[in-house]
C-alpha cells in the first residue's frame, strides 16, 4: 500500500481512484493485498489496444475464483505538463475514463510530477502503452507485461518472467499458438479434422488466383479446406476493400473486424518480443525461427500462404510459390495420395525453393528490445539493419 500511494496519491483527503465498473471514486483499500497492473499510457492509446484489453479484463472477470483472474488494473494516464491542460484533453481523458471497466486514477492531476518523470526513466514509457506488474508486497515482478498479455491473456498471471519461461516450454508451432485466438472457428475446424489456410497481403488480383485453385485442388485432392483472409499488420483501407470484395465474390473466411487482424500480427510481434527477451534466436528456437518467417512473409510485397491439419507441421510459402504448387497439383498428385496431402506439399515446396530471396522484417522500433543482431530465418545470414520512418494512412 505504501508504494501504491508513493506512486498514486500519498495524502488521504480525496479518493484517488475511479473505480471503471461501478462508475465511481474509490481508495486505494480496493488494491490492498491483490496484484496490480499499472496500465500506463498516454492520451492516444489505439482503439485497437483498448479493446483488446477490455475484451481480456471481462474474460477473466467472468471467472472471479479462478487463480489466474486475482488481479487489479489501474490506469495511470501520462499527460504532457509542459502544455496547457484544456477542454479537449479533458474530454479526451473523460472518453477514456468512461469506457475502462477497470480502475483508473481519478485525474491526470493527481500524479506527481517525480512520479511521472519515474516511469519515463526508469520505466522506460516512451508513448507505447505499458503494463508494469507489481505483486502483493508492491515489488515489481514486469517492468512491461503487455506481450504476454498479447500472447497468452489472463493465464500469463502472475505475468513473471518464470511463468513466461514455463509457457513457452509448454508451447510448440502450430496454428492453435499462431491463431486460434483471433477466431472461434479456427478451433472447430481444428476438431472437425479439416485443412486450415491462412493467407494474407493486399493484391486482389493475386488474392483472387490463390484461393480460387486451391478450392480447385481441394475438391480434386480430395480434402475439406477452409481458408481465413488475415491481411496485413496495420491494416488500413485497402484491407478493408479486400474483407469486402473477398466476402462478395465468397472467395475465403475474413476477420469482419480490423482489430483482430491487428491483433493478430501483433501477437506475433509480441512472441518475437518475448523470445528476444529470454535470448531466444533464429539459430536456436524453431519457435522464433517460424515467427521470423512469418513477419518476414507480412514485410514482402506479395501474398502469403500457410497450410495446417490440426496439431501437425505447416506447409508455408509467399504469394507466387505457395499458387504455382496449387497450379502443378498434378505433378505431386500421386505423391499426395501416397504420403498425404500436407507431406507431399511441403516436398514439393522444398523442390521449388530458391537460394534467392529478398527477405525483409518491419518491427515497430517502440515495442521494446531491438537487437543488434537478427538472422535471416530463411538461410541463416545475419540481415542488414535499417531504420525506416512511415506514415500509412491509405
Amino acid at each position: 500500500m505504501k508504494i501504491l500511494k508513493a506512486l498514486i496519491y500519498a495524502k488521504d483527503d480525496v479518493l484517488p481512484l475511479f473505480d471503471g465498473s461501478a462508475k465511481k471514486r474509490a481508495s486505494l483499500d480496493v488494491l490492498r493485498r491483490r496484484s496490480v497492473l499499472l496500465l500506463i499510457s498516454d492520451l492516444e492509446i489505439s482503439h485497437e489496444e483498448l479493446s483488446m484489453l477490455q475484451q481480456m479484463y471481462s474474460e477473466a472477470r467472468e471467472q472471479p475464483a479462478r487463480p489466474e483472474s486475482q488481479y487489479e488494473v489501474v490506469w495511470l494516464p501520462i499527460v504532457d505538463r509542459s502544455s496547457p491542460w484544456n477542454e479537449l484533453k479533458e474530454k479526451q481523458f473523460d472518453d477514456f475514463q468512461r469506457v475502462m471497466p477497470w480502475y483508473s486514477v481519478y485525474h491526470p492531476s493527481l500524479l506527481d510530477v517525480a512520479v511521472i518523470r519515474y516511469i519515463k526513466e526508469v520505466w522506460h514509457f516512451n508513448k507505447k502503452p505499458l503494463l508494469v506488474v507489481l505483486d502483493q508486497q508492491g515489488k515489481v515482478v514486469n517492468p512491461n507485461a503487455i506481450h504476454m498479455m498479447w500472447i497468452w491473456g489472463s493465464l500469463a498471471f502472475p505475468f513473471t518472467s518464470l511463468r513466461e519461461e514455463a509457457l513457452w516450454k509448454e508451447e510448440t508451432w502450430k496454428i492453435d499458438l499462431l491463431a486460434d485466438s483471433i477466431d472461434p472457428l479456427i478451433q472447430s475446424w481444428m476438431d472437425q479434422k479439416k485443412y486450415i489456410c491462412l493467407y494474407g497481403g493486399e493484391d486482389m488480383e493475386w488474392i483472387r488466383k490463390f484461393t480460387n485453385t486451391a478450392k480447385q485442388v481441394a475438391s480434386e485432392a480430395p480434402i475439406q479446406l477452409e481458408m481465413l483472409y488475415v491481411g496485413k499488420s496495420n491494416p488500413r483501407e485497402k484491407v478493408r476493400k479486400n474483407i469486402s470484395l473477398i466476402e462478395r465474390e465468397k472467395l475465403s473466411h475474413v476477420l469482419q473486424d480490423l482489430t483482430l487482424i491487428w491483433f493478430f500480427w501483433v501477437r506475433l510481434e509480441s512472441m518475437w518480443h518475448s523470445k528476444v527477451q529470454h535470448k531466444r534466436t533464429v539459430e536456436n528456437d524453431t519457435i522464433m525461427q517460424e515467427i521470423m518467417t512469418m513477419l518476414s512473409f507480412d514485410g514482402s510485397d506479395q501474398g502469403w500462404a500457410v497450410i495446417s491439419m490440426g496439431p501437425g507441421e505447416m506447409a508455408k510459402a509467399k504469394g507466387e510459390t505457395i499458387l504455382k504448387t496449387f497450379v502443378e497439383f498434378e505433378l505431386w498428385s500421386a505423391n499426395a495420395n501416397e504420403k498425404g496431402f500436407l507431406p507431399a506439399m511441403i516436398d514439393y515446396l522444398h523442390e521449388l525453393h530458391s537460394p534467392f530471396h529478398c527477405n525483409r522484417l518491419i518491427l515497430p522500433g517502440t515495442t521494446g528490445s531491438i537487437p543488434e543482431r537478427v538472422v535471416c530465418a530463411e538461410c541463416g545470414r545475419p540481415m542488414e539493419k535499417f531504420i525506416m520512418y512511415r506514415c500509412c494512412t491509405d
